[in-house]
């Protein structure tokens, strides 16, 4: 398949131009529909007149169908969507990113999608699908997932759909999340990747952030202890990476805990945990939920983070060993192995 691309390239370059454009205005359509011209052209920075014949291409394939609703995918554009991604991580070099990103952050697997997820919606809801994808190749016949909060998480949410084959899935928050931006709390996602999914959850209802005593307290109660032992027993774990200092800000850490995270140059934040560039911990914020030591014991842990700002968080908090697969994007995939080489 490479060599075929090579020499297309170099015979017919603008068939691959061709070939991505019209890949990009199905994905967009695949998320946003039905979706108006006026809108898909302005989301892909085109006159509508050029989008007109691009889309009148493609229904005359059989791949759209328009309507007063707007244009929306047939059954054959969802099929051919599909049948192009492999094709397509070639043809961006995606695939080669993957490679590369597997041996530098020694995973066990990488997926690689294109854009950047800090500027465009598309590659946020791009990666959440991508990660529904990768995480039903990890399903056994009954699972209990856990699942952080955040606005990428939010996004796994938003793809997730039923398992075609019928495989059980039990949800579960992976820590308290009360504090947060409701829709981006940890309960809030969970509850809706069970509906979407067709499964079954359990929420945990404690704040994010507790003081020694509390945690003691809390963890007493029979309601909060039953919910954290499903936890802490899940079979897979889908988490966010988030920027060490802009995560502490977000859940209004004391001022003391800011000034000691700047001192010890915290990059990165996962499960409560703050890592240095060297993934070393350097604070922990006492949580109810999963701790890093239980991610060893858990078969499937899932790390979703993309975006060029959080490109060095990726590169500090999976250095620790603890997560074995990443879904990320072009851009944050650029960075990292930039940040590598500087190492």
């Amino acid at each position: 398949m490479k060599s075929l691309l090579d020499v297309q390239q170099k015979l017919l370059p603008e068939l691959l131009e061709v070939m991505q454009k019209r890949y990009r205005i199905l994905q967009y359509i695949r998320f946003m529909q039905p979706i108006g011209r006026r809108n898909l052209a302005a989301y892909l920075g085109v006159t509508e007149r050029v989008l007109r014949s691009e889309v009148s291409f493609l229904k005359d394939q059989g791949l759209l169908k328009v309507s007063s609703s707007g244009m929306e995918l047939k059954e054959d554009g969802q099929k051919l969507l599909l049948q192009l991604e492999d094709i397509m991580k070639e043809v961006l070099g995606l695939s080669g990113l993957e490679k590369r990103l597997k041996e530098i952050l020694k995973l066990e697997r990488v997926i690689v999608v294109s854009g950047n997820s800090d500027t465009e919606d598309l590659t946020k809801l791009e990666m959440g699908r991508a990660s529904v994808a990768c995480m039903k190749t990890y399903y056994e016949e009954e699972n209990t997932i856990a699942v952080t909060g955040g606005t990428t998480m939010a996004a796994v949410a938003e793809m997730m759909t039923p398992d075609l084959k019928g495989k059980k899935q039990f949800f579960v928050p992976a820590r308290g999340g009360i504090g947060e931006n409701v829709k981006n709390q940890a309960n809030t996602i969970c509850a809706k990747m069970a509906e979407q999914a067709g499964g079954e959850y359990r929420l945990l209802h404690v704040p994010d952030q507790l003081s020694e005593q509390t945690y003691r307290s809390i963890l007493a109660e029979n309601s909060v202890k039953e919910v954290v032992d499903l936890i802490k027993s899940s079979t897979m774990v889908v988490h966010g990476i988030g920027e060490g200092l802009m995560m502490a800000e977000r859940r209004k850490t004391d001022m003391h805990d800011i000034a000691k995270l700047r001192q010890s140059k915290a990059v990165a934040e996962a499960f409560g945990y703050y890592f240095n560039s060297e993934g070393e911990v350097v604070h922990h914020v006492t949580t109810v939920g999963i701790q890093l030591e239980d991610l060893k014991n858990i078969q499937s842990v899932i790390a979703v983070a993309g975006g060029t700002s959080k490109a060095e968080a990726i590169y500090a908090y999976l250095k620790q060993g603890t997560s074995k697969v990443l879904v990320t994007d072009e851009q944050a995939a650029l960075k990292i192995i930039e940040i590598n080489k500087k190492k």
